[in-house]
């Protein structure tokens, strides 16, 4: 708890959680965390301020968190641009959010990765702080549209946060916030690094840019540039065909096929397939589908669960806290199936890596899934399914996909300020249309009208 005088507003804890009911919750000496149902009155010895306002969750359907690696930031800098602060040396410093139950979890998520990456906190000991005095916050939800069956904890969150940064994934110092949310957006790429120099998750590209039905469409020649530069070597593409993959290969990028149905699960076949891929690849992969968030989040989920040991749960979130909306609908249970098994995959595949002279060449890393071929993946074989045969942007498109719906949605809550609304050329003809016919009525009735007159007048 704080150390301070009974009367700041800190050193009170909840010990109730009824409705309406004000908390506080000591973070260090300095800094709480407040839920309170009303706005605080200044004081001149408590600095009260909030996000709920500033750091907003951008939602699809009904998901609502966690925010992603930006916002973590921001508010980690202004956090410590605060306790630093001259004029605040003496002051409680209280982040306090209001009755909104989806802010309040996103405001404990933002104050417990604080506590976890600043603070040297356990993810454990950063939620037994939030949750003192039986405080609780609702869980997070995907980006399905519908009923949610699945969710994931702060606890979930604190737990990957705190093993990407012992894993090398996270690392503020080194962190480009300015890279991160240019590329992020629709019009310039939509694309994430999920690990960094190894991971992208991207949308999928198509035979040529364009706008279209409110989302941004990009052909693979946008992406090849900032792929050289950042060591990219394999491109693995999961949804039917949307451009030529010469367009990559051509450029000098390895290219992969491993389509699946939007929204659905990959067979055993295509998850061994994807790991033998990136465990051979030498530089970084960037994996696709459609919007770059279902099939895509699922399989790079695989990878991290077979490499780094992390739950199901935890690579959920890690996978969205990189890029928000991944792995919906079934493809969380997917993951929770394939726990224990992909865990047994990589703990075998680290012990026969040790064994290896070379063991960190990653061209090597293909012959040692040789010795793993008969394990499967979930202890369950699927029978393979056959590919349809793949479609050009030419070909007739039957219905709207969740991939589809998904990119819409986040290119036209992106890009408001930049995107010319699709009623405009129509406004533009209407009022052509509209100066034509009045001209024609000026010429063809009033005009002569106004010369009759005029000729009245000249005879009088």
């Amino acid at each position: 708890g704080g150390r301070a005088g009974p009367r700041a507003p800190c050193s009170r804890r909840c010990s109730s959680t009824s409705p309406g009911d004000n908390v506080y919750l000591d973070i260090t000496d300095r800094l709480c965390f407040a839920i309170l149902y009303s706005r605080p009155k200044s004081a001149s010895n408590v600095h009260y301020f909030s996000i709920d306002n500033e750091l907003e969750y951008e939602n699809f359907y009904a998901d609502f968190g966690p925010l992603n690696l930006a916002m973590v930031y921001r508010y980690c800098c202004k956090i410590n641009k605060k306790l630093k602060s001259i004029t605040m040396l003496r002051k409680k410093i209280v982040h306090f959010t209001g009755s909104d139950q989806r802010k309040q979890a996103n405001a404990a998520f933002l104050v417990g990765c604080y506590m976890v990456i600043y603070l040297g906190r356990t993810p454990e000991e950063a939620y037994r702080i939030l949750i003192f005095g039986e405080t609780s916050y609702i869980p997070f939800r995907d980006a399905a549209y519908g009923s949610c069956n699945f969710y994931i904890t702060l606890l979930d969150c604190f737990h990957a946060v705190k093993k990407a940064m012992q894993y090398g994934f996270l690392n503020f110092n080194s962190f480009n916030l300015d890279e991160y949310e240019h590329y992020e957006k629709a019009e310039n790429g939509d694309l994430n690094w999920i690990i960094p120099d190894r991971f992208i998750a991207f949308c999928g590209p198509h035979s040529r840019a364009r706008l279209e039905s409110g989302y941004h469409q990009h052909s693979p020649e946008t992406y090849i540039q900032y792929f050289k530069n950042h060591n990219v070597t394999t491109i693995i593409r999961l949804n039917k065909r949307m451009y030529d993959a010469k367009r990559f290969t051509d450029a000098g990028f390895d290219h992969h096929d491993l389509f699946f149905a939007d929204g659905s699960t990959p067979t055993d076949a295509i998850v061994k397939e994807f790991l033998d891929i990136c465990e051979n690849a030498e530089g970084a992969i960037a994996v696709h589908c459609k919007a770059g968030l279902g099939r895509t989040g699922t399989l790079i989920a695989c990878y991290i669960m077979k490499h780094y040991r992390m739950t199901a749960a935890e690579t959920i979130a890690w996978v969205r806290i990189c890029r928000p909306g991944s792995v919906i609908g079934p493809q969380q249970q997917f993951l929770v199936m394939k726990q224990t098994s992909l865990w047994l995959e990589g703990d075998y595949f680290r012990q026969k890596l040790k064994g290896q002279e070379n063991g960190q060449h990653r061209a090597a890393f293909s012959k040692l899934l040789s010795g793993v071929d008969d394990i499967s993946i979930n202890g369950v074989e699927h029978q393979d399914q056959q590919e349809p045969e793949p479609y050009s942007d030419d070909d007739e498109i039957n219905g709207v996909t969740q991939g589809d719906r998904l990119r819409a949605l986040k290119s036209r809550r992106q890009s408001k300020t930049n995107a010319i609304p699709l009623t405009c050329p129509l406004a533009v003809l209407t009022s052509a249309l509209c100066s034509v016919v009045i001209w024609w009525i000026v010429c063809d009735y009033i005009l002569p009208i106004l010369l009759f007159c005029l000729d009245g007048f000249r005879t009088q």
